[in-house]
C-alpha cells in the first residue's frame, strides 16, 4: 500500500496491540486505535465499555483525549484496528470523526485495518467534510 505517511504501519501495530486491551463485556467487539502527534508520540486507546451504554468510549476517542491530557501536540493520524461491520472495514464512527477534526483537523489521515490485516486510508476531509469546525 502507498502510504499517506510512513507512521501509519507503526500507528496501526500500536492500534492492534491497544486492542487486545479493550474492555468489551458486552458487545466482545473489541477495537484498538492509536493517534500520532506533531511531536512524533503514539498514543494508544481502547474502546471501554460500560452497562449504561452512554457512558462507553471509544477507542479512537481515548487515544485523541490521551494525547491532548498528555500535551503530545496536534494528532496527524488516527489508526484504528476492529473487525469488519456488515462485511466492510471499520472506520470511526461520527463522534470520533467529529472529535478528531476539532483536535487534528482536516487533514488528518485516518487509517484502518480489519483483524486480518486488510487496510484502507483517508484524510479526514474526505470522511468528515460537512462536520461543523473550526476555520484555521
Amino acid at each position: 500500500m502507498d502510504w499517506l505517511d510512513d507512521r501509519c504501519p507503526d500507528a496501526l501495530t500500536a492500534a492492534r496491540e491497544a486492542r487486545e486491551r479493550a474492555y468489551a463485556p458486552y458487545s466482545g467487539f473489541r477495537m484498538g486505535a492509536a493517534v500520532v502527534t506533531n511531536t512524533g508520540a503514539t498514543i494508544p486507546g481502547t474502546l471501554v465499555e460500560n452497562v449504561s451504554l452512554g457512558l462507553a468510549m471509544c477507542a479512537e476517542r481515548v487515544a485523541l483525549f490521551s494525547a491532548v491530557a498528555r500535551g503530545e501536540g496536534q494528532p496527524q493520524i488516527l489508526a484504528l484496528v476492529a473487525k469488519r461491520t456488515n462485511k466492510q472495514l471499520t472506520f470511526p464512527c461520527g463522534a470520533c470523526l467529529q472529535v478528531a477534526l476539532e483536535l487534528g483537523g482536516l487533514d488528518l489521515i485516518v487509517v484502518v485495518s480489519d483483524t486480518d490485516g486488510d487496510c484502507a486510508q483517508a484524510r479526514l476531509a474526505e470522511l468528515a467534510a460537512r462536520l461543523p469546525h473550526k476555520p484555521r
